[in-house]
């Protein structure tokens, strides 16, 4: 029975693995580079930052993967057959191409974050309206209006 048991557990173990891992794995990645380019000055900010670049990771690195597969499907089939060039897995092709593309999904949260963050530490003492017309005075600054 213990045998049985110890079976499934591993199964699921690498079941999981396999599901969330990789995400994880890519999310952790893109926040290193993250942090290589602009450090953050609180660790609040830093605990927003990693969780926002975690999020955009396993969300949109899949639809990104999803999307790239779906206009180029001869790159994946290109990477699986370098993976089997190279002994290991077939499945580990897609993983060549799938982990940097997550891994960039992931990056835009960190940065976006990083200047929201800092945008509005600039105006701590400000109220919604007040943060309201800094913001339409900003974007009307970059599109040469102002």
């Amino acid at each position: 029975m213990a045998v049985e048991t110890t079976a499934v557990t591993g199964a699921l173990i690498k079941t999981l693995i396999k599901i969330f891992g990789i995400p994880v794995v890519t999310s952790a990645v893109a926040t290193s580079l993250g942090f290589m380019f602009m450090w953050p000055k609180t660790p609040r900010e830093a605990f927003i930052r990693i969780a926002c670049t975690i999020l955009f990771s396993t969300i949109f690195g899949p639809v990104l993967v999803i999307a790239l597969r779906s206009a180029w499907p001869t790159l994946f089939d290109a990477a699986r057959d370098v993976a089997v060039f190279y002994g290991t897995e077939p499945a580990f092709g897609f993983l060549f191409i799938a982990a940097p593309v997550m891994v960039c999904a992931g990056l835009p949260a960190w940065w976006v974050v990083g200047a929201v963050v800092r945008w509005l530490d600039k105006r701590k003492n400000k109220d919604i309206g007040e943060l309201a017309v800094d913001a339409v005075a900003l974007v009307n600054q970059v599109r040469g209006k102002a």
